[in-house]
């Protein structure tokens, strides 16, 4: 399960941490194959395998480097590009750091956002690292690997995109049933993915910050759509 090409092969993945196990026990029983923790726990909402480990156990199946009392294997549920008449749908190209895209499925969850759509490269929700800062959130979302021009080349939305030469978002008028595109890390949304936006905002600065962590750029967008 540490490994992408496993967790492929296997239609599996870990869920780490006391707080959501227990999350996953309650939320997502259907989607449990095991678990396993270092005190008795009470699930018989489930037909998994449970089992108590010691901390040593523990320790040798966590890819933590402080393992937190309890760990998960979840099936991969079934998710399908979904729910397209409901709310705005966030489209990632190429974000790649586990950390950000974690935390963009946490952010987007606060705000009500149902379903993502990711470029095939961009990071794997089941990875680990991404599970951890996505604190969970990943579980309720619809994510999506798809060539992206071919999903915007169909979209009937206004399509929305983070560039330096868009609007001010603080001016624009954002329509709740959109499309929002976030770039890469470094390179920032690839030009033919560019060529389906029609309607470019950026976020306003008047510090001497050459940009935006990509995670917070998203949560500052969102919170505007949401305003």
């Amino acid at each position: 399960m540490h490994l992408k090409k496993n967790r492929d092969e296997l239609g599996l993945f870990l869920v780490e941490g006391e707080k959501m196990v227990t999350e996953a026990i309650h939320e997502f029983p259907e989607l449990i194959e095991e678990v396993y923790a270092t005190y008795t726990i009470e699930a018989t909402h489930f037909k998994g395998i449970v089992g108590v480990i010691s901390d040593a156990e523990l320790t040798q199946l966590s890819t933590l480097k402080t393992p937190n009392k309890a760990l998960a294997i979840l099936r991969k549920p079934t998710k399908v590009i979904s729910s397209l008449s409901e709310g705005l749908i966030l489209v990632l190209d190429g974000v790649q750091d586990p950390g950000n895209m974690g935390t963009i499925l946490r952010t987007a969850d606060w705000f009500g956002v149902k379903t993502i759509v990711c470029s095939e490269d961009t990071a794997d929700i089941y990875n680990p690292k991404v599970i951890q800062a996505s604190m969970g959130s990943m579980l309720r979302m619809h994510v999506n690997y798809t060539a992206l021009d071919t999903f915007l080349s169909t979209c009937q939305r206004p399509i929305y995109g983070a560039l330096l030469e868009g609007e001010n978002v603080y001016n624009a008028s954002l329509h709740e049933k959109a499309v929002l595109v976030m770039g890469n890390e470094g390179k920032g949304i690839r030009p033919n993915i560019q060529a389906f936006i029609n309607a470019p905002i950026h976020i306003p600065g008047i510090g001497k910050a050459e940009s935006l962590n990509v995670a917070v750029a998203t949560g500052i967008l969102l919170s505007e759509f949401t305003r």
